[in-house]
């Protein structure tokens, strides 16, 4: 029966391959033993990933313990190694920042477009209680969703209904030794010492199975309020170019939560944020978005107008973004045209737009165009499509408007 839960969550059908993201700790190893029993039955290919992070001495002969765990079982693997942290920043945060990136990359490399991780109750209970302490809301108490995407590639929790030790007993009767890894004591850690906290709660009737639980009824919810926000989008925003653009009249009979939820994806889908601001700040935009006012916030202008709520780059945000034609410019926009080598594309900019004679007529405000893209050859402006200045040129944005409302249903 267990062995068949974890297989619920990967489609049947032609062979296909699953990527298996391996630590070496108890969970993942577990999930790659169970996932062999699956692949005996299924038509499954497996290949292993270890993420080095190069943080402990250890961590390099670990990578090579799972990649002899993995030959065992027949399953091929991976290390792959992060060196890209300059030592500054929140290291907890950039590491799994990276993680991602890098099990992204090796999947789409491995034509591989799901990858299972290990995540159990007892990791979804500890996220509860840190988002708690942070007073979130019901999205992030919603906890870790069973799947989710980073590009093309979909990651999946198929063991979030099981208890670390359930695992633990699994590897044990098998005869298999897990790596424990230090860290996992350390209590200047957050998580372990929610997770020691956690173990306090237990006999109160906290258990990590009650709080996932929690975690899946507050998801219905969010889902609920989604669905609600997507439609209330469709009835009062549209997309213009790259901007977002809501009716006021329209944003002002909206209940707090959804109005929160639409401004918070329309600065994330005009940023190109992964994350979206906090709470707090997205609750000043209301505020000031409420006085007509507006004001800036994630690389965004949120400009109120006596119409309309449009949400823009700010010009500053993208001021020092210069790339090639060739390459994306801000990461969404893709210009072609009559193009020579050592062209290049950058914002706009005042100086630009001057020279513009028709954007007014495009029907978009100053402070908006400033932050679009145009193509310049040394201190020759060639081309700006979304100032009616397109001299054979064309800009495409990356991200449709259908990624903006779709998104609302899944966040």
């Amino acid at each position: 029966m267990f062995r068949q839960a974890v297989a619920a969550h990967f489609s049947p059908g032609p062979e296909h391959k699953i990527g298996v993201a391996v630590s070496g700790g108890g969970d993942s190893l577990a999930l790659l033993h169970i996932l062999a029993e699956v692949a005996a039955e299924m038509p499954l290919t497996l290949r292993a990933v270890t993420v080095d992070h190069g943080l402990r001495p250890d961590s390099a002969d670990e990578a090579q313990t799972v990649s002899r765990l993995a030959a065992e079982l027949g399953i091929a693997h991976d290390t792959l190694t992060w060196k890209t942290w300059d030592g500054t920043g929140n290291l907890s945060a950039q590491a799994r920042r990276a993680r991602y990136d890098l099990l992204s990359g090796w999947a789409l490399r491995h034509s591989i477009d799901q990858v299972a991780l290990g995540h159990t109750a007892d990791d979804q209970a500890e996220t509860f209680l840190m988002r708690l302490a942070r007073a979130s809301g019901a999205d992030g108490l919603s906890g870790m969703p069973v799947r989710r995407s980073h590009g093309h590639v979909t990651f999946v929790r198929p063991l979030l209904d099981q208890t670390r030790a359930f695992l633990r007993s699994y590897l044990t009767a098998k005869g298999v030794v897990w790596i424990d890894d230090p860290t996992n004591e350390d209590p200047r850690y957050e998580r372990v010492r929610i997770r020691k906290a956690l173990d306090q709660l237990r006999p109160l009737g906290l258990t990590p199975q009650v709080i996932c639980e929690t975690t899946k009824n507050l998801a219905a919810a969010r889902s609920t309020l989604g669905w609600y926000a997507c439609a209330e989008a469709r009835q009062h925003g549209r997309i213009d170019a790259g901007d977002v653009v809501f009716s006021r009249a329209g944003f002002a009979t909206l209940q707090p939560e959804i109005a929160r939820r639409l401004l918070q994806q329309a600065l994330v889908w005009v940023a190109g944020t992964e994350y979206p601001p906090r709470r707090r700040a997205i609750a000043l935009a209301l505020q000031a978005i409420r006085a007509g006012t507006g004001m800036t916030l994630n690389g965004c202008k949120v400009a109120v107008t006596g119409q309309s709520i449009r949400v823009f780059r700010e010009y500053s945000a993208v001021q020092a973004v210069v790339t090639s034609p060739e390459n994306l410019w801000d990461g969404r926009w893709s210009l072609t045209g009559p193009g020579q080598p050592g062209d290049k594309v950058r914002a706009l900019g005042t100086d630009g737009l001057s020279q513009c004679p028709g954007w007014r007529e495009v029907g978009r405000p100053h402070g908006s165009l400033v932050g679009y893209p145009s193509v310049w050859r040394g201190d020759t402006l060639l081309s700006a499509p979304h100032a009616d200045f397109g001299q054979g040129w064309a800009a495409t944005l990356l991200r449709d408007s259908d990624v903006f409302f779709d998104a609302l249903l899944v966040h």
